[in-house]
This record gives C-alpha cells, structure tokens and sequence, in this order.
C-alpha cells in the first residue's frame, strides 16, 4: 500500500475545504480508523477524560479504544457545534447542508472519497490514494516514531501481528 509522508498528510488535511471532510480525514488519520468506523462513529464514543475513542463494530466486529489527540478533540468538537446532531459526529448533512442535527444516518461515504479525490487532483498527487491510505501513514509514522508494534496492532484492531506487518509499510529495521 502506498504511504504518505508526514508533510503530504498535512498538505492534503490543510487543502481540504470543507469543515465535515477536514474534520473526518483528520479522524481518520490521526486516530488510524477505517473509512466506515470514523463514519459510524457516535458522540457517546467520544472520552474526552481519558482522551480515547471507543470504536465500536470494528471489522470482525471487534470493538477497541484508540488514542484521541488533543488537536482532533479540538477539530471534532469544533465541528460538532455546526450541526449539533445528538447522536453522530459526522451526521448525514443533505443536499441542503442543513440537515445535519436531525440526521438518523452518518455521511455517505461516497461523500468523503470524493472530496479527497477533490484535493489529490488539486494537489496533482500522481500516487494512488485512498482513505485508507491514511490510515497506513498512521501506521507507518508511530512506528517511525518508536511506538512498539504490538501497540499499533491494538490501535488498528488486528487479532494477528502478521496483519499488522503485512501492511508493507513496516520497513525491516523495525521488525527486530
């Protein structure tokens, strides 16, 4: 899988226009979540005591908690006050934009892979990138950061090491 750098994540985050796709794609990468766990995730899920999220659902249906950056706290609550929806941090808005506090459903994620298909041909990215890509930078970036690779396996809810370095983006110096 591709991997972006630390200075390609920003730029892409920075270029995004949008208050729900920056706040979703900020989630996405720095808490390493996959497109439909950001999506479905729920005000209730926020901890902001104990600075973690309660992903529930996972694939395999596997529930976890990752850490919660003081910045995407800050994004995500900045955002939640422009639709105020009780139950979704990222409510379904309409067409309209407007019908965000009293959605039932999350966004569509049709929504959000196209908004960052928006900002790569923008940016004139020529790698292929998806949402997920950000989540392998995740990956990628706390293990060159030093966090121990069992960890990371438990921030991305894999129930097996091998899933966690099959990523391809753990380089062999850190496989010792």
């Amino acid at each position: 899988p591709t991997v972006l750098s630390t200075k390609e994540v920003r730029s892409i985050l920075s270029t995004v226009n949008t208050p729900q796709n920056k706040a979703y794609l900020t989630t996405v990468y720095s808490c390493g979540l996959r497109l439909q766990e950001a999506l479905n995730l729920q005000v209730s899920d926020i901890d902001s005591d104990r600075m973690r999220i309660h992903v529930h659902r996972g694939k395999g249906a596997k529930d976890r908690y990752v850490p919660l950056p003081k910045s995407t706290l800050i994004i995500l609550r900045s955002y939640w006050k422009l639709h105020r929806n009780p139950t979704w941090i990222f409510p379904r808005l309409g067409r309209s934009c407007k019908e965000g506090p009293s959605a039932t459903t999350p966004m569509n994620k049709g929504s959000v892979q196209g908004a960052l298909r928006r900002v790569l041909k923008q940016l004139k990215f020529k790698k292929r990138i998806s949402v997920h890509t950000l989540r392998h930078s995740y990956a990628t970036h706390l293990l060159e950061a030093g966090v121990n690779i069992r960890r990371i396996q438990q921030y991305l809810g894999h129930s097996s090491l091998n899933s966690t370095r099959c990523l391809n983006c753990i380089p062999a110096k850190f496989e010792q």
